[in-house]
């Protein structure tokens, strides 16, 4: 019990310095305040018996013990002491003007030694990090406290309860909340006895990966080793440390000190068993503990300036840590805080620095435009300090590095090909395209320079993404070699030289190149004017664009070195043969969607299909009208075995129409074949796209009402009004709507779950505005394959199942893996209403149920 250890002569419960702080949030407060009226109304039952176990306290015998003043470490149960004695003075404040006779003796017997002072006063002590806001609170009112912090939280949490349990039509005796949290609340105190190995104990308590982090780990580990230093390196390094940086940030900064050291194989989860083992190699001084912790307080200021800029005082390395801090790739950090470590020691100025980045910085760009895959990035820039050259200076040696061998960083032939051909707006994230198109508007050094933070722009297709018939027209008097306008259109529309950056997006919309280029020539960045000075657009103005761009690229991002090895350049049709193997049962794809998806054309992609043998699913891929092509041929030998092609589409799940075509439904376009490789890693829950709970986004408009303002525009009022309907019956599912962040087009999230926190909860459709082309109903499939209960396929399959009994939906089987829409339009009719009413209950009762099959 809480009383039995607590009460009694004077005493002290020591934390020691390398616990970590007090971090009991309001869920687990809201559970202990549970447990305490539970035992009080059992008390007012007249129960005696029950109790509540809390948990264990584990103690040691302090170094500064004394016979009449016993001291003890609290080696495990510090969270647990520290809430409950808040707790007591919480409700010693609450009956002090009341009574105070009875405040006193709470004070007296659980929070304060009477006739000790200074430190001694308080029966519990915390880390020094606490220290100061749990002694004005244990001290009373009448002290000046801070109202920040975990402790001030947890101390107004209880005062708020015990006002609220003092409600005359439910009176709770106060009395009785102290007995339960003082007697009824059991506690089984350990007690190590002398010499016993505290550090050992505490290991074995915390090393499970539950309760504490790999920082707190170490710190611990590393504090045991200060017993005549501790108070010094704490007040001077740690704690300065411990303000600057997040515990997740230290913990970081621990992994990235090992890296800088020489480490290139260790994981951030495995840092304190190598930190460890770096340590009792041999014996360890104080000094050195001392001085690892003083070069973790110094590097922890460089890492402050990778997390935030601003504080970088060099203009020019600053502003290459912006960009790289806005492409989000922690993965760069160990390449990062090298280059500052080595600034620091006076090894390199800010100018070989800021040169350095511009190399990390195009590393990483090309690759993206080059649409490299990111997943050895972590390998290459964790070994990097332990590759450096030696023989050369910082910069070059960088240089040379990142161009090396299997680096695959692409030249500037293979990146002007890549921005003739590739589908930009398809590879990377949202953030990193657009921080591309800002560097190249960027390089026009217009003598006004646009504020991109302020600007809030968003990229644009200038031929759009469904052209209407005047596109259609003009891109017909561009194409050869009997490609249709349509294959041109899919080739072209993500490419590089069609994209731009615009804050009027969604008034650009689908609307003749006329219409936008009265837009465009008002903007005030330089690339858009140039476009608007344009006659016409079309697939000759597109190239020439991305020529134009293709120099600036050149000149914006140094190229690898020559001569230090290249890669071989099979990528591409590497991605063919991933996206094939990928394909769902019951899909195909066409020539041109697949010479669409990679950059390429139709032609060669079908001469490599024809000539590369043991390409999974060759035959999966036909003409834009679902035939097989005349000139396919089976690759290997023994594939002949079988060679009806409409055989084994049938197999593979592939239907056929009356003339004999493969199933329209069935197909899978070039941005379907991205988001099969994409994954769940969806841009519209990221950045721009974020569902967010309905906040104002502007004067008098709310993100609902722009939702609604934009589906008006595009949609019939019986259409608007159906949808309005379909938002109550979620509600009244106790589901949410969240709002997409995006500034232009907005978005509608079906959300169940803690609202405003779409990270933990579920949605199964997201609702877009059509912007010239109707609203539609995206069902994230692809998504929901990660989420639970939905991870099992037959629960996804009935949900489709479902969806399929609309009139006019007919979704594949095959589009199980992706997102596929349904018009907002087809909810007009009552019968599809209560269908997908019925199909939203089902969903919501399936999550409701998941943690009971």
């Amino acid at each position: 019990m809480f009383a039995d250890l607590m009460q009694g002569r004077a005493q002290q419960f020591q934390v020691p310095l390398y616990q970590r702080t007090y971090s009991w949030t309001e869920k687990q407060l809201g559970q202990l305040w549970s447990d305490i009226l539970e035992q009080a109304e059992l008390l007012e039952s007249g129960d005696k018996a029950s109790t509540h176990f809390l948990g264990s306290v584990v103690l040691a015998p302090s170094p500064q013990n004394e016979a009449t003043f016993p001291r003890w470490l609290v080696v495990d149960g510090q969270q647990r002491l520290t809430t409950l004695s808040l707790a007591l003075a919480a409700v010693r404040d609450h009956i002090a003007d009341t009574d105070p006779e009875e405040a006193e003796r709470i004070d007296e017997e659980y929070l304060i030694n009477k006739r000790k002072t200074g430190n001694d006063h308080f029966r519990l002590l915390p880390t020094q990090a606490d220290r100061p806001q749990f002694a004005a609170h244990v001290r009373g009112p009448g002290v000046e406290q801070n109202v920040g912090g975990s402790v001030a939280t947890a101390y107004a949490f209880f005062r708020r309860k015990l006002v609220a349990a003092a409600d005359p039509a439910a009176p709770q005796d106060v009395f009785r909340i102290e007995q339960a949290i003082t007697s009824r609340l059991t506690l089984v105190a350990v007690t190590a006895e002398r010499g016993d190995n505290v550090h050992r104990i505490f290991e074995s308590l915390n090393n499970t990966g539950l309760k504490l982090s790999q920082a707190d780990l170490l710190r611990n580990y590393l504090f045991m080793r200060l017993p005549t230093r501790s108070e010094h390196v704490y007040e001077t390094y740690w704690l300065p440390l411990q303000d600057s940086l997040s515990n997740d940030e230290l913990e970081q900064l621990m992994w990235l000190q090992l890296v800088l050291d020489g480490d290139d194989r260790v994981r951030r989860q495995d840092l304190y068993a190598a930190q460890q083992q770096r340590f009792e190699r041999g014996e360890v001084s104080e000094e050195e503990i001392e001085a690892y912790i003083r070069e973790l307080h110094r590097r922890g200021a460089l890492l402050r300036r990778l997390l935030h800029p601003e504080e970088e005082p060099d203009a020019a390395v600053r502003a290459h840590l912006h960009r790289l801090d806005t492409w989000q790739a922690q993965v760069i950090y160990p390449a990062l805080m090298l280059l500052l470590d080595r600034r620091e020691r006076g090894e390199l100025d800010s100018a070989d620095t800021a040169r350095a980045m511009s190399y990390i910085e195009s590393f990483l760009v090309r690759r993206m435009i080059g649409r490299v895959p990111t997943n050895n990035l972590n390998r290459i820039f964790q070994a990097m300090p332990g590759q450096l050259p030696l023989d050369m200076p910082v910069a070059d040696g960088l240089h040379q590095l990142l161009s090396a061998t299997n680096r695959f960083w692409p030249d500037d032939e293979e990146l002007r090909e890549k921005i003739r051909t590739a589908p930009f707006y398809q590879y990377g994230r949202w953030h990193q395209r657009k921080l591309v198109l800002q560097r190249l508007e960027e390089s026009y050094e217009h003598p006004e320079p646009v504020d991109f933070a302020a600007a809030q722009l968003t990229i644009e297709h200038v031929m759009p993404q469904s052209p209407g018939s005047e596109w259609i027209r003009m891109l017909s008097e561009d194409v050869a070699d009997g490609e249709s306008a349509e294959d041109l259109h899919s080739r072209l529309q993500h490419t590089l030289g069609n994209l731009t950056l615009t804050a009027v997006n969604s008034e650009l919309s689908n609307h003749p190149f006329e219409r936008k280029q009265d837009l465009l020539q008002g903007s005030h960045l330089e690339m858009n004017r140039r476009i608007a000075a344009t006659e016409r657009w079309g697939a000759k103005e597109i190239r020439a664009r991305a020529d134009e761009l293709a120099d600036r690229a050149i000149a914006v991002w140094p190229a690898p070195l020559r001569g230090v090895g290249r890669a071989e350049r099979s990528r591409d049709w590497q991605l063919v043969h991933q996206v094939l193997a990928a394909l769902p049962h019951g899909t195909w794809t066409s020539y041109g969607d697949l010479a669409a998806f990679v950059g390429s054309g139709a032609q060669a992609v079908g001469n490599h299909l024809a000539n590369a043998p043991g390409v999974a699913y060759a035959y999966r891929v036909l003409t834009s009208e679902g035939k097989v092509s005349d000139g396919f041929r089976w690759a290997a030998p023994q594939e002949a075995g079988n060679n009806d092609v409409r055989a084994r589409l049938a197999a593979d799940g592939v239907r056929f129409t009356a003339t004999g075509s493969a199933d329209p439904a069935q197909r899978l376009t070039a941005d379907d074949l991205a988001a099969l490789l994409a994954g769940t890693d969806d841009d519209r829950m990221d950045g721009e796209g974020t569902a967010q709970d309905v906040t104002v986004e502007a004067p008098g408009e709310t993100r609902a009402e722009r939702f609604f303002r934009q589906l008006t525009a595009d949609d019939s009022p019986e259409t608007v009004e159906a949808v309005r309907v379909l938002f109550a019956h979620w509600e009244g599912l106790g589901g949410w709507i969240g709002h997409g962040a995006g500034r232009h087009t907005t978005s509608a999230f079906l959300m169940l779950g803690e609202a405003g926190s779409p990270g933990r909860g579920i949605w199964p459709m997201t609702l877009y505005p059509g912007t010239g082309r109707g609203g539609t109903a995206e069902v994230v499939f692809q998504y929901l394959a990660t989420r639970e209960p939905f991870t099992d396929r037959p629960l996804r399959a009935e949900l489709l199942t479902r969806l399929n009994a609309l009139d006019g939906v007919d979704i594949p089987e095959g589009k199980l893996e992706l997102r596929p829409n349904i018009r907002l339009s087809l909810l007009e009719k009552e019968r599809n209403r209560e269908v997908l009413a019925e199909t939203l209950t089902w969903f919501r009762d399936r999550w409701e149920d998941r943690g009971t099959s």
